[in-house]
């Protein structure tokens, strides 16, 4: 019989709002079971640094000049983790715990990819096996560090036995895809970013008003879109220097082009933009099955956003199906934390988490530090 494992994942994406933590048992390979799931908002003062630092850093220079702010934030996010481990370890028993830490810097071209976390220092706190810095060594196999989460859609196709093939959009900060054409135990999927997701909305947001985000996607209701500058966005997307590489990162894309708009009409316009580059990749992305592939499932905060569904829907395929995660029985807020938890424990297995066909990685490859606590 295989042996399963227990691990908790942590994830902070690039919203920068909190953690997602969610334990669940795997074999490592073709099972998993959710065992449960918890979110965990950051305080006003690390989240007021993690945008502070991400809009100064801008180029890999900077990671060297903001250093002090980094190693600063670093060892708060550090702590504000090591909180939830303790917290979640009242009532739980875990084997692994996989650390993502919180993207302050992701460039696909240079091939640089700073996590904030402290795996060392969480192991030491917690008294816990932890496994982080999940990017790097895809990096220095010649990958873009991301996607990583392509390896668990496909187990979540083989779980809940979704026809094949299936495309599952991930909109976080930013927009990837992954499509799947074979259950686990075959490298049957490919992914990759397509483009913003909620990172240019929750920007413009955050700084015109009170609000972190759109929720629900009620400021873009009441805007409405200044077609001049649309048509500008799109161009300037179109004409982007990294048309080709698989990752992206918030630092890709800037709000400016909408300053000047009403906090309502920049919300509208900048939603509609997003649902343009989503439903355009997709149209084009999928169009490669022809009518195979007709189910697009979504998870992420962005599927919370009725406006940005809906205009995504209106930018692609008719015959396609578009619907959350959560019809499956599935809490779309949780499968990255759900993901980083597998990843450990595939870490730990010494089994590979990014592909070619995800990372461009030259070959399968393993990721992640393994911090053991002695």
């Amino acid at each position: 019989m295989t042996k399963e494992y227990t691990a908790l994942g942590l994830m902070s994406g690039t919203s920068g709002d909190g953690v997602d933590a969610s334990i669940i048992k795997s074999d490592g390979k073709s099972k998993y079971e959710n065992i449960s799931d918890k979110y965990f908002q950051y305080n006003d003062e690390i989240f007021r640094d993690i945008h502070s630092l991400k809009e100064k850093i801008n180029k890999n220079n900077d990671l060297k000049t903001y250093s002090n702010e980094i190693n600063a934030l670093e060892r708060n996010i550090t702590l504000f983790h090591a909180k939830v481990i303790v917290e979640i370890s009242k009532n739980n028993q875990f084997d692994l715990v996989g650390f993502h830490g919180q993207t302050i810097y992701h460039n696909s071209l240079e091939k640089v990819s700073r996590q904030l976390g402290d795996g060392k220092l969480l192991s030491q706190l917690t008294k816990k096996n932890i496994i982080y810095n999940f990017r790097e060594n895809d990096i220095k196999n010649g990958g873009e560090g991301a996607p990583l989460s392509p390896i668990f859609h496909q187990l979540i196709a083989t779980k809940y036995k979704l026809d094949l093939p299936v495309c599952i959009l991930n909109i976080g900060g930013i927009s990837n895809i992954t499509i799947i054409s074979e259950y686990a135990g075959s490298i049957g999927f490919s992914s990759r970013d397509i483009g913003p997701g909620n990172c240019l909305i929750d920007s413009w947001v955050r700084k015109n008003s009170k609000f972190k985000f759109d929720k629900d996607g009620l400021l873009a209701s009441t805007g409405k879109r200044n077609d001049i500058i649309f048509e500008q966005a799109q161009e300037l997307f179109g004409s982007r220097p990294n048309q080709k590489t698989l990752s992206l990162d918030v630092n890709d894309f800037d709000v400016s082009f909408v300053r000047g708009l009403s906090l309502e009409d920049g919300t509208a316009t900048l939603t509609d933009f997003t649902a343009r580059v989503i439903g355009s990749a997709l149209l084009t992305l999928l169009s490669n099955f022809s009518n195979k592939l007709n189910k697009v499932i979504i998870c992420g905060g962005g599927r919370k956003n009725k406006i940005l569904i809906e205009n995504i829907k209106k930018n692609t395929l008719k015959n396609l199906i578009i619907q959350p995660i959560d019809e499956y029985g599935i809490d779309g807020d949780f499968v990255e934390s759900q993901a980083f938890a597998y990843l450990a424990i595939r870490n730990y297995l010494n089994l590979p988490i990014s592909f070619p066909e995800t990372t461009g990685v030259k070959k399968p490859c393993v990721g992640g530090k393994l911090v053991k606590f002695k």
